[in-house]
């Protein structure tokens, strides 16, 4: 073969590599992966509800891979444990973005929010097990979708029920309540936002801090009586807020204060640690347990059957990591089924015309616009029942 052959050819293999290239560009192949990023909290102080929840996102993706993909393509989950520290959370996020990540999944509410100017920087769509309604602010955050009920909203429903309720028992004027929390950026999200309402409404309401590393909470349940609480609100995860019933119902306290933990204390686990004391608590709870069987509970209830499993041994957490990724997975498919480039602004665009997507009553219908990525504003409320949350009204609005 001549010197001019052999460069001819290898001009016309470039020319064709670049047109393959083009064809594909922004990971537009068909014949390669949609990388997604991840971080889990599987070994810190949150990983009694972040380990199931992780395990939902990986089962949605095997589950989906397993069925064809996306549009034909496999997806591809690289996601490692961060241990709930920020730090770690930024350095894994950076990593995965240069890897390549076109959309990423999130966990803690001071991670998300530490990292949101990067996020909106890199043009990444977000999903986080954080409701916190500071990540709604368009302007700061607007590649951050929420899919649960904020934790503001969450709040605000507890309240109205609280109103509700002690008008329906005979009582005159408004209720007292307290919101207690995780004394840390997640739990006091709701804390200003519940302020609000409770004023606008003449409810009288503070807020009180949950130490962490404490064996009892005697002292603030003290607190609470010395206010004259009627209702207790309980925003923390679910080993706290187990070891604050028990203690409230061995005083006796729970005879004559109603307690309502909002999503991440109300789950099985809580129900599990707090035992007796449990029953009659409320849950605010944004996606279905499986204790209240729904449509939307089927395919992740038989794929964990397949792995020898079930969905209520998986809990209700493994089913808000399962719908969060898929939601994220129709935003990918929309891009795909439009033949357009499957970038993070694409991506993003593409959720914002997502309307009353369907869980199949896992959750209230999730809609997104380009003004708001507030999923929903709806949620049903729980009730420990015979050791089980049981559904106790249709879906409350905060609006």
């Amino acid at each position: 073969m001549s010197r001019k052959t052999m460069y001819a050819l290898f001009a016309a293999l470039v020319v064709a590599a670049m047109v393959l290239t083009a064809c594909g560009g922004g990971g537009g192949d068909a014949d390669t992966s949609i990388k997604v990023g991840a971080i889990h909290d599987l070994t810190g102080p949150t990983s009694d509800v972040g380990t199931p929840y992780a395990e939902g996102i990986k089962g949605y993706v095997a589950w989906r891979n397993a069925n064809g993909g996306i549009e034909g393509r496999q997806v591809e989950l690289i996601s490692a444990d961060y241990a709930y520290k920020v730090d770690q959370a930024e350095l894994l996020y950076t990593q995965y973005v240069q890897e390549g990540v076109v959309v990423f999944q999130g966990w803690g509410t001071g991670d998300t929010e530490a990292l949101r100017g990067k996020i909106a920087a890199d043009k990444i769509p977000f999903m986080s097990a954080s409701y916190s309604a500071g990540l709604l602010d368009m302007e700061a955050a607007p590649y951050n979708f929420l899919v649960g009920t904020s934790y503001s909203d969450q709040a605000i429903i507890a309240i109205r029920w609280a109103m509700d309720d002690w008008a329906a028992a005979g009582n005159e004027g408004m209720p007292s309540v307290v919101l207690t929390h995780h004394d840390s950026p997640f739990g006091q999200s709701p804390v200003e936002d519940a302020a609000a309402f409770a004023e606008a409404n003449g409810v009288a309401f503070i807020s009180l801090p949950m130490p962490g590393g404490v064996t009892d909470y005697v002292a603030e349940l003290a607190q609470m009586q010395q206010f004259g609480a009627n209702y207790v609100i309980v925003h923390t995860v679910s080993s706290p807020a187990a070891v604050m019933v028990k203690d409230a119902a061995s005083q006796g306290m729970t005879d004559s204060v109603a307690f309502v933990c909002m999503n991440w204390c109300a789950d099985e686990g809580f129900i599990e640690l707090a035992g007796d004391a449990a029953e009659g608590v409320i849950g605010t709870i944004p996606f279905a347990p499986p204790s209240v069987p729904v449509d939307g509970h089927a395919d992740a209830d038989a794929w964990l059957k397949e792995q020898g499993s079930s969905l209520s041994e998986a809990s209700l957490h493994y089913t808000q990591g399962w719908w969060t990724m898929a939601l994220m997975a129709e935003g990918i498919e929309i891009v795909l089924k439009n033949g357009d480039e499957l970038t993070g602004e694409n991506i993003k665009a593409a959720l914002e015309t997502v309307q009353n997507f369907d869980t199949g009553g896992v959750t209230s219908p999730l809609s997104f616009s380009a003004t708001s990525h507030r999923g929903n504003t709806s949620l049903r409320l729980y009730e420990v029942q015979g050791g089980s949350w049981a559904a106790i009204s249709d879906y409350i609005s905060a609006e």
